[in-house]
């Protein structure tokens, strides 16, 4: 499989697109868990000539060739098929609502077909797959959604970049929200719009995508892990990571991919 990335540098696209990927080629399995991974969505399913079907909070269906996927707090499960393209634009997550008159929230736990929100999202698909280049594709894509922003409150924009980043894990509710001068309500208010989530259980999810991260990139034990994390102890690190996995840390350790929060299965 062959995986490209892009961060956008121009200040108009920086607002509104947190980052841009594209997965092209053969896979040798058959079937993909995705966890939970604290993100707001667009993908344009770019696979010539397959229905992909999935799996999520225990509903199938089959992928739309665009669709909108918000802060999931259960896995996806995914029909691979022998080739893919996957064209992935990451949001930030109050910045949805301005683009598509839908808070971000509304796409939790679901994929949506933008097109239902969006009419104009086939013509860029069709721009998508009829440009090979991938940069010439980020173009396309970012100057589609900085045409449809403008410039939000520096607040609001905070708290994007603090929901897109696995830092303050450790802080509580009201200290948030006083570092970025809302009252805790207002703060929760954001946050449920932006995730669909509670204040306090977006505290607790941060805390299970820090985890995430370090058992790829720490090699930490476990019990240093629930630590770093700010778990209560080893029990509530369990506890979480579970709920949002239906897997314990170690079982994920144990199946766990090179690409974070991903596992493959079935090989064809």
């Amino acid at each position: 499989m062959n995986a490209q990335y892009h961060t956008p540098a121009n200040a108009e696209h920086k607002r509104v697109v947190h980052s841009i990927w594209q997965v092209e080629g053969s896979s040798p399995f058959q079937k993909e868990r995705i966890m939970p991974s604290g993100i707001i969505e667009i993908v344009f399913n770019l696979t010539d000539g397959h229905f992909i079907p999935i799996s999520l909070n225990n509903h199938e269906q089959c992928l739309p060739r665009v669709f909108i996927n918000g802060f999931n707090t259960k896995i996806i499960h995914l029909q691979l098929p022998p080739h893919l393209v996957f064209f992935g634009v990451r949001l930030y997550p109050l910045t949805v609502k301005q683009l598509f008159r839908t808070p971000a929230c509304e796409f939790s736990d679901i994929a949506v077909d933008l097109t239902i929100l969006e009419p104009r999202v086939d013509d860029i698909w069709e721009q998508l797959v009829n440009e090979n280049d991938f940069n010439r594709r980020v173009a396309i894509v970012c100057n589609w959604l900085a045409s449809k922003h403008s410039v939000g409150c520096s607040r609001e924009q905070s708290i994007n970049e603090f929901l897109s980043s696995t830092q303050h894990h450790d802080r509580s509710v009201s200290q948030l929200a006083e570092s970025f001068c809302y009252s805790p309500r207002q703060f929760s208010r954001k946050v449920k719009e932006a995730t669909g989530l509670n204040a306090e259980d977006v505290l607790l999810y941060r805390k299970y995508l820090h985890s995430l991260d370090l058992m790829h990139h720490a090699g930490l034990s476990l019990t240093e892990i629930a630590h770093q994390c700010s778990f209560f102890d080893q029990s509530h690190f369990i506890r979480s990571f579970k709920s949002f996995t239906t897997l314990t840390p170690g079982e994920y350790i144990r199946n766990k991919s090179f690409l974070k929060g991903h596992l493959f299965e079935d090989v064809r």
